[in-house]
């Protein structure tokens, strides 16, 4: 018998090596399955412990080296490609802080190469932590916990956490007493379309007003903000436009409900807040429009406004009808307000703006440039999230009637003639053939009615004002 070892022929030989290779890939595999799980779960830690504080390279090597039970090397170059990618000026989420973390193929390579292990939870609690760049002297109250912010408020954890409804449920509940808001939809002027009006209930409107004058008066909107800012007027937002050659006015499109909770929540985490503090402060001057609100979409609304609107309302977004809904919205606009201001000084030109009407105005280098101008206007608006509607844009030259939030910038801010006008002889006729048949309208209060128009024409122009107070104070009022 021939017992002699038997060379293999070709086709075992082919056999043994593809399983060896085979091997090896399901090897290797395996090695980069174990190295992403082990990439997520450093990366949570990691997360966890960048967003409790500052945002500086020696703070989130420090916060980094407590989380992971030791100071890396590899930490510092990981922090400096964090604030490269995510920017040093703002601070990021803990969502996009964790999304780069998982990406990062220098962490990747170093849970791969070194048994990277992960501790407990940190041992360094939240900290108020401003953006660099920001000053810190807005005086702020320092609330580094939810359980601050809850006695801060005088509420429990669990009537915070009610009030913050940060699981959706102002969206599912049946009308009633439950529900946070009461829904109203109303008539835009222009265009045929609705507006819809949250309006807070009696214990979420002093919630939001102790935020409204604790935190958000404190921290200082772009100089460029004309609207809801104290000492500030329609009249100073046209007032830098007066006497200049051409006058653009621009709208920005639903601009309340275009900013979405994570938005609300960068702000508050600019002050300094960490970022629980800063989601549940965020949830509390957001809402979501429960379903029932889109049955009752009044009939004027067109089909597409409908699936806009309840593209925008049916998430987390800034209300129209809360005491916090205008100044938050100054500050998520502050970038904007930064972009457009500088675009303006580039052509020349100026720039103000009173919520949602954009005014820029300037001499013959902006009019020169004035289609790529508004181009560029059109592209930066929608770059920050918002968008420009084209219906409301107006390009008003020296030759033309230029007109902002209901004044003439022609010459000096002033009221319209026509309006002017028409005003003087009501309060003529008035004072001629008494107040009862000039109250065409049947207003219940027609006296203060006049009154707040007089007014208005006084504080716009005081000359014609007093003219017109004069007429009103010759009025004959019947007795009540």
């Amino acid at each position: 018998m021939d017992i002699s070892p038997r060379e293999p022929d070709c086709a075992e030989t082919q056999n043994s090596s593809r399983t060896t290779r085979r091997v090896g890939e399901a090897a290797a595999a395996f090695c980069l399955v174990s190295d992403m799980a082990t990439q997520r779960f450093v990366a949570d830690y990691l997360a966890s412990a960048f967003v409790c504080g500052r945002w500086e390279c020696d703070d989130l090597v420090d916060r980094g080296a407590d989380a992971l039970g030791r100071r890396w090397r590899w930490l510092r170059p990981l922090a400096q490609r964090a604030l490269h990618t995510l920017g040093h000026d703002r601070r990021p989420s803990r969502f996009q802080v964790l999304r780069f973390l998982r990406q990062d193929e220098g962490l990747r390579r170093a849970c791969h190469k070194h048994d990277v292990r992960v501790g407990g939870l940190q041992r360094k609690p939240p900290e108020m932590a401003p953006t660099a760049g920001h000053p810190v002297n807005w005086d702020v109250p320092p609330l580094v916990t939810v359980g601050e912010l809850a006695d801060w408020l005088d509420l429990k954890l669990t009537e915070l956490d009610w009030f913050a409804d940060r699981r959706g449920l102002e969206r599912k509940v049946p009308r009633g007493p439950l529900r946070h808001y009461r829904y109203y939809w109303l008539s835009k002027r222009i265009g045929g379309s609705a507006r819809l009006i949250e309006s807070p209930k009696q214990r979420l409107k002093a919630i939001q007003r102790c935020i409204l004058h604790e935190i958000l008066d404190r921290i200082p909107p772009h100089e460029a903000a004309h609207g809801f800012c104290r000492g500030r007027s329609i009249r100073s937002f046209v007032a830098p436009h007066a006497g200049q050659s051409i006058v653009l006015r621009a709208d920005l499109r639903d601009f309340f409900p275009c900013i979405p909770r994570r938005r609300v929540a960068g702000v508050f985490r600019t002050a300094g807040y960490p970022e629980e503090v800063s989601q549940c402060l965020a949830a509390l001057g957001t809402n979501e429009v429960p379903d029932d609100v889109w049955r009752s979409f009044p009939q004027y609304g067109n089909v597409a406004d409908r699936w806009r609107h309840q593209r925008l309302y049916g998430q987390p977004h800034l209300p129209q009808g809360t005491a916090t809904s205008p100044a938050i919205a100054n500050l998520c606009s502050y970038r904007l307000d930064c972009r457009l201001a500088g675009l303006a000084r580039s052509f020349r030109g100026r720039y103000t703006r009173y919520a949602d009407d954009l005014l820029f105005s300037g001499g013959r280098v902006l009019a020169r440039s004035i289609g790529k101008f508004h181009r560029v206007v059109y592209a930066i608006a929608m770059d920050e999230g918002f968008e420009i509607n084209p219906r409301k844009t107006r390009i008003m030259r020296q030759g033309v009637r230029q007109c902002a939030a209901g004044l003439t910038v022609n010459r000096h801010p002033n009221i319209p003639r026509d309006e002017f006008d028409r005003l003087k002889a009501i309060l003529y006729n008035c004072a001629r053939r008494g107040p009862g048949n000039e109250n065409h309208a049947r207003l219940p209060e027609f006296r203060l009615h006049l009154d707040g128009h007089v007014s208005f024409v006084e504080s716009v122009n005081p000359a014609r004002g007093q003219k017109l107070r004069s007429l009103f104070e010759r009025i004959q009022w019947p007795a009540t």
